[in-house]
C-alpha cells in the first residue's frame, strides 16, 4: 500500500528516508557524500514523485521505492 507523504509530519518523512539511506548503505565512488545529502535527495525523490513510500503489511514495514515498482 502506498502511504502520500503529505499525510506524514515533516520528522517523521525524514527520518524514514535517513533510514532508508543507512539501510541502503549505497556507494557514492570516490566522492564522499553527507549523510543530510544523501537523505535530502531521496525527499526530492519522493516529493517528484520519482519515489513512493510502500507499507508491507506483510512485514509490518515501511520502505521506498521507485514510482511503479511497487
Amino acid at each position: 500500500m502506498i502511504i502520500p507523504i503529505d499525510q506524514l509530519s515533516a520528522d517523521t518523512l525524514y527520518n524514514i528516508a535517513k533510514e532508508f539511506v543507512l539501510r541502503e548503505g549505497t556507494d557514492y565512488g570516490d566522492e564522499e557524500i553527507a549523510l543530510t545529502d544523501k537523505v535530502e535527495q531521496v525527499l526530492v525523490q519522493l516529493r517528484s514523485g520519482e519515489a513512493v513510500l510502500v507499507y508491507s503489511e506483510l512485514h509490518e514495514s515501511v520502505d521506498i521505492r521507485p514510482a511503479g515498482h511497487q
